[in-house]
């Protein structure tokens, strides 16, 4: 996209590539999707001139909506991308200079005659695939008949053959036959298994439909039904089963018998279960791990009212010191002592420990009196590491600093309770270690500073207080400036320069984040179309990234002024990233991720930002609209030592090699050291920011940066 594109066609066309962007993912069809978005330039032209007709005609809507059904987009949901689209961008880019309020009211009437269209075509093609079926089967169905009774001998064998379960009841649920296959599966005899009633195979984890589809078959009601089903065998042992039940019908077409299938699936449940166990749980000492952490303490926190909830953040002193000394080896064997002294201190209920990584562990209590209960699990741990470890001979003193967190649930996510306990464990660390000490309410002149930067805020951007700083982003395979991202920075009379953690928070609250965040889009999109235009011929252009904060992402105007910044300045859409923290879409409903999806589909890039900083739901990252994780800097302090941490480079390796699975590009925060980016080089990481390549500054330096080393 231009700033100006040349003319409508030119319009016209990108409406149908944001169109089957949009649909492309939904539709059955066998074409690219190249080829899908030029079947639909006809369709686009179609609505583009029903738009800006003299008079409003339903039939072109229709016919639209009807040829959707005709390019295979049959299921829901490209209706559903259809209707938005059209919403979204019919009127942008195909209105021309009408009046803008007209427009939109013809593009609803527009949407509605498309979806008529599309029901109307639907239901036609419905009904004529479900006759020809119907014609089908009755033709059928003599010549099954005939082929049952002349296959008589041949059931027979594949019935004795098969290798999966094969019985045969009545309706009343009496077992009539039953085959080998399923005899060795439930350990019986034939004589313990015939005559046998169905329903007395009943098992407490049975699914709640399991019962009542069984009803419906035996009444006629149901042809067949297919479940997952555990059975009691004789010695007392649980059989698991896929387990699919077809009913039979004689000559006249009544019910007559009903036939089971069961695949043993025991084997595979275990396995699944095991993969379960230790995607959850720390390889190393068995506890469980930040995954499963956070799917507690998410619970914890979503508690009712009344309940409290309290952590404990430990973290070894001097844990390096024995690492480097005596090996890994050793420090394995020691975190495992530690671990197994920490099981033993929470074993109440409500109370678990997990291993974050490296000499990090938490321990959580839960209830509606932790106050108390979290300063004597605070005792029992530090209690429990008085006695040395005792490793190759060596008797090793186990010291370790604790930060606390305690407070009702239902007021702070996991990331922030998990960061403000980490702060406070830092705080026990700098007063000597082998202390705990408990998060403290803010002190009286950090709350009149906050109080103070709260009022000041809404001046301060009529003002011009805020300035922009730029830190490049360093393509790791070659060490290029791939590009940069944007800072903003507060000039205050009186503080000097705050950083964003300051007052992007207290903007947030206040409401001014969104005009805030508008500015600060605008100037650094105008500064990337500067650099652009100075350095063309230095190589790809360079692409900016701006952040969203959670207040943004609800704001409507956020695609409208996004789209009217890059046109007025002329910036494409693929020179903009625009990045998102992994806290603010969790658990990110469809309207919420709505907008960030009309952004990528024009081209501009998502990222996830602090990825691993919270709840870190991996199946997630399917539904959303990102090309980019940010790995956040946590990941990689453990690379700053030699050598590097081997938890730490195995959870970068795991996630590189899954974004990279997901066609998503990784970047990396925090880098401080060259051995710490060749590393991340090493390990597939595309690019890479910090201080070892550049601390952020003025625009003017981002093309005087040497990165002669960056590449190792």
């Amino acid at each position: 996209m231009t700033a100006e594109p040349d003319g409508p066609e030119d319009r016209l066309r990108r409406f149908a590539t944001i169109w089957s962007r949009a649909v492309f993912p939904v539709t059955a069809t066998s074409l690219t999707r190249p080829e899908f978005e030029q079947r639909l330039v006809p369709l686009a032209r179609r609505l583009s001139e029903a738009l800006r007709a003299r008079t409003f005609e339903a039939a072109e809507g229709q016919a639209v909506g009807a040829a959707l059904i005709g390019a295979h987009c049959t299921e829901p949901e490209a209706l559903s991308a259809t209707l938005d689209c059209v919403d979204a961008y019919l009127v942008l880019y195909c209105g021309g200079d009408g009046a803008q309020d007209a427009l939109r009211a013809r593009s609803a009437r527009l949407q509605h005659a498309m979806a008529a269209g599309f029901a109307k075509a639907l239901r036609e093609r419905t009904l004529a695939e479900q006759e020809a079926i119907a014609r089908a089967a009755l033709q059928a169905q003599g010549v099954v008949a005939d082929a049952l009774h002349a296959t008589e001998a041949r059931f027979r064998a594949v019935f004795e053959g098969a290798a999966i379960g094969i019985s045969v009841a009545d309706l009343d649920g009496n077992i009539l036959q039953v085959n080998n296959a399923l005899l060795r599966m439930f350990g019986g005899t034939e004589q313990s298994v015939r005559g046998r009633s169905v329903t007395d195979w009943t098992h407490p984890e049975d699914a709640p439909q399991v019962w009542r589809l069984y009803e419906e078959l035996v009444r006629g009601d149901r042809e067949h039904y297919h479940v997952e089903k555990a059975f009691y065998r004789p010695d007392g042992t649980v059989l698991w089963t896929n387990l699919t039940v077809s009913l039979l019908r004689g000559a006249d077409g009544q019910p007559q018998y009903q036939l089971a299938l069961m695949e043993d699936t025991t084997e595979r449940r275990l396995l699944n279960l095991r993969l379960r166990y230790e995607a959850t749980h720390d390889a190393l000492t068995g506890l469980p791990n930040r995954t499963l952490f956070f799917e507690r303490l998410d619970k914890a926190l979503a508690a009712g009212e009344g309940m409290r909830f309290g952590l404990c953040y430990l973290d070894l002193d001097g844990f390096k010191t024995i690492n480097d000394s005596l090996g890994h080896a050793a420090g394995d064997r020691l975190l495992v002592e530690v671990a197994d002294r920490l099981q033993s201190c929470a074993t109440a209920p409500g109370e678990m420990v997990a291993r974050l990584g490296g000499d990090e562990f938490v321990a959580l209590t839960t209830g509606p009196d932790t106050e108390s209960e979290v300063d004597a699990l605070a005792d029992r741990i530090m209690n429990a590491l008085i006695t040395p470890v005792r490793i190759d001979g060596r008797e090793l003193t186990v010291r370790g600093s604790i930060g606390i967190v305690e407070g009702p649930t239902g007021e702070r996510g996991p990331a922030e309770v998990l960061r403000s306990a980490d702060i406070t464990m830092y705080r026990a660390k700098s007063a000597g270690g082998n202390r705990y000490e408990l998060a403290d309410a803010e002190a009286d002149a950090r709350a009149i500073t906050r109080h103070g930067l709260t009022t000041a805020l809404p001046a301060a951007l009529d003002r011009g207080e805020f300035f922009i700083e730029y830190q490049p982003l360093v393509h790791l395979g070659d060490g290029s400036v791939h590009g940069a991202e944007a800072l903003v920075r507060w000039l205050h009379p009186q503080h000097g320069v705050l950083g964003p953690d300051q007052f992007i928070p207290l903007a947030e609250h206040t409401g001014l984040i969104v005009p805030l965040g508008r500015w600060v889009l605008e100037q650094s999109v105008r500064q990337a179309k500067v650099w652009q235009e100075r350095h063309s011929d230095a190589g790809p252009p360079v692409r900016i990234n701006v952040n969203l904060s959670p207040c943004q992402l609800t704001h409507p105007g956020l695609v409208s002024d996004t789209v009217d910044i890059l046109e007025r300045v002329g910036l494409p859409p693929s020179s903009l990233c625009l990045e998102v923290t992994e806290s603010a879409l969790i658990g990110a409903d469809d309207d919420l991720l709505k907008p960030l999806r009309r952004l990528a589909e024009m081209g501009v890039d998502i990222a996830l930002d602090d990825f691993g900083t919270g709840y870190s739901n991996l199946a997630n990252l399917r539904r959303l609209p990102v090309s980019i994780l940010k790995l956040d800097r946590s990941f990689t302090q453990g690379m700053q030592q030699f050598p590097a941490d081997p938890v730490d480079l195995k959870i970068v390796e795991g996630i590189v090699s899954l974004a990279h699975s997901l066609d998503l590009a990784v970047t990396v925060e925090g880098v401080e050291t060259g051995a710490q980016a060749e590393q991340l080089r090493l390990l597939g990481c595309d690019t890479a920011q910090g201080w070892y390549y550049a601390r952020p500054g003025p625009p003017d330096r981002l093309h005087e940066l040497a990165l002669v080393d960056a590449t190792g």
